[in-house]
């Protein structure tokens, strides 16, 4: 019996959107996610900055972003913190404030009508007479199965179809926390809103981060799964010596992040199967920024499969080569941000940094 359709993508946010948009029209193509424009929805937890590299992957596609999906205030410098030197510089930086569920919600309604929805998650995959079965769980919790050719995970850091396909393969993995405070309540030492780097070793190998978005002040950072929620607690304390005031939470928001150590650990499928976005572990390692890597991934996805090639599994991992090799190059550039030493002389030198001139009449 022929399965349900020719392409499932599991997971609908830049990369899945984006491929569902790109696919061609000939196959019969289902896109499952559980985002929606209700309260209750799923939402991605990000600090909602829009990289240069993801803005030049949209200009490709000769998009333009609507308004409703910009948030206040648009700042044009990072903050970059060291707590264990006491540095403190700040680097221009052309990033662009977004609401980042907004923004999902956008790239989804950018997908054609013929793309079949399905608004839930997939629970379970397996192999059967040459198609894949998909299990999904109903936002209201109803169960569903389908059938494809061909599935592709765009599924995320958790992605169930890379473990199903590399059950064996292990990524570092991070846990992701961010917190929502009324603005008033925060801001550092003055009340002007801005967009922070912070680098802590005694909490956390990786980064954190603060940004001020309409009226609210959010501030994130990527843990050691292990006791991640105590780092979290110890780096607010440690910030608000430094000048940080955080108040009562709106909100708490968690997530599983991957960093690559490896541009061996970036995987792109095999029997028909194919990763894309955070899935294939395509995300920076440096900064975290993954947005770029999943709209581009998407669209060497889509035009490998738009081409019918005979091999396209093959054809598809030669084409993200260029991307490994960048991520390669990400992870050369770790050490000055990471290494203690080395970002101490960097932050030191004051190489690229901009003076902040204040007004303090």
């Amino acid at each position: 019996m022929s399965a349900d359709f020719d392409i499932a993508i599991i997971g609908g946010g830049p990369a899945g959107a984006t491929l569902a948009r790109l696919l061609d029209k000939r196959f019969r193509v289902l896109l499952i996610d559980g985002k929606t424009d209700s309260e209750d929805s799923f939402k991605k937890v990000c600090g909602g900055l829009l990289s240069p590299d993801a803005q030049k992957a949209f200009a490709e596609f000769d998009l333009t972003l609507p308004k409703d999906i910009l948030v206040d205030p648009q700042i044009f410098s990072v903050r970059t913190i060291d707590l264990k030197s006491g540095l403190e510089r700040h680097y221009q930086r052309f990033y662009m404030n977004l609401d980042r569920h907004r923004f999902d919600l956008w790239l989804e309604s950018l997908v054609p009508g013929r793309v079949t929805r399905f608004y839930g998650r997939c629970v379970s995959l397996s192999r059967e007479d040459g198609s894949y079965k998909i299990v999904c769980k109903e936002n209201g919790g109803g169960e569903r199965v389908f059938t494809s050719d061909m599935i592709v995970g765009a599924d995320g850091a958790g992605s169930r179809v890379r473990k199903f396909l590399y059950p064996r393969c292990k990524i570092r993995r991070y846990t992701a926390i961010q917190q929502w405070f009324e603005e008033e309540c925060s801001g550092g030492e003055t009340a002007n809103p801005f967009y922070s780097c912070i680098f802590d070793p005694e909490t956390s190998d990786c980064c954190s981060w603060s940004v001020s978005k309409d009226r609210y002040f959010i501030f994130g950072g990527a843990f050691a799964p292990k006791h991640c929620r105590e780092s979290f607690e110890r780096q607010k304390k440690r910030l608000e010596k430094a000048g940080f005031r955080f108040g009562e939470p709106v909100k708490t928001e968690a997530c599983i992040v991957l960093r690559p150590a490896s541009p061996f650990e970036i995987h792109t499928g095999k029997d028909g199967a194919f990763l894309i976005g955070e899935a294939a572990g395509l995300i920076s390692p440096s900064s975290l920024e993954g947005i770029s890597f999943a709209v581009n991934s998407a669209r060497l996805l889509a035009d490998t499969l738009n081409s019918g090639s005979a091999d396209p599994n093959g054809v598809y991992g030669r084409k993200i080569v260029p991307m490994r090799i960048k991520i390669s190059a990400k992870l050369i550039k770790c050490p000055f941000m990471y290494q203690p030493v080395l970002r101490r002389l960097v932050m030191k030198s004051g190489i690229s940094s901009i003076k902040i001139h204040k007004n303090n009449r």
